[in-house]
């Protein structure tokens, strides 16, 4: 079989396996529209200091994980609402967000993916990041978030973070 050959054969096949696909990527069960809605409020309370929208949104055994360079106090994993919002106190005495950008998210049952780009200031060196992108996956169980599984270009808030 040549080239062109085995190509349409591929296509072909590929063809055939997604139109025999159930259709579930392209429609929104009532978890999956939970699970969105639940992350977007979620999101959307932090954004605007609601501590009590936040909690309320919290599952007890939640846990956060900050995935990039070691050396920011901000990088790690946190397990429980308590410990998460001492956490959160250490982010918000480091950096200020000054920019931020959803541009893509999409949720399947009880995961949603956020990705955008946002911009930082570091509040003891005082240097900005330029716009950068991040990443999200977080987990719903019940109504309420039980994993924020956040990424970001810590390189480049390292820079600004150790800048003198």
């Amino acid at each position: 079989m040549d080239r062109r050959q085995l190509l349409t054969a591929s296509a072909a096949a590929a063809t055939g396996l997604a139109l025999s696909a159930p259709a579930s990527a392209q429609t929104t069960d009532d978890q999956t529209q939970a699970s969105f809605d639940t992350v977007m409020a979620f999101m959307g309370a932090m954004g605007g200091g609601d501590m009590d929208g936040m909690a309320a949104l919290m599952a007890d055994d939640m846990v956060w994980q900050n995935e990039g360079d070691p050396d920011l106090p901000w990088i790690g994993t946190w397990e429980g609402k308590e410990t998460i919002f001492g956490f959160l106190g250490t982010f918000s005495q480091n950096v200020q967000v000054t920019h931020w950008e959803n541009q893509n998210a999409f949720a399947s049952g009880d995961t949603v993916a956020v990705f955008g780009r946002m911009k930082l200031l570091l509040t003891a060196s005082g240097a900005e990041t330029e716009e950068f992108t991040f990443a999200l996956r977080a987990k719903v169980r019940d109504g309420q978030v039980v994993l924020w599984n956040w990424f970001e270009d810590t390189y480049a808030v390292s820079q600004a973070f150790h800048a003198v």
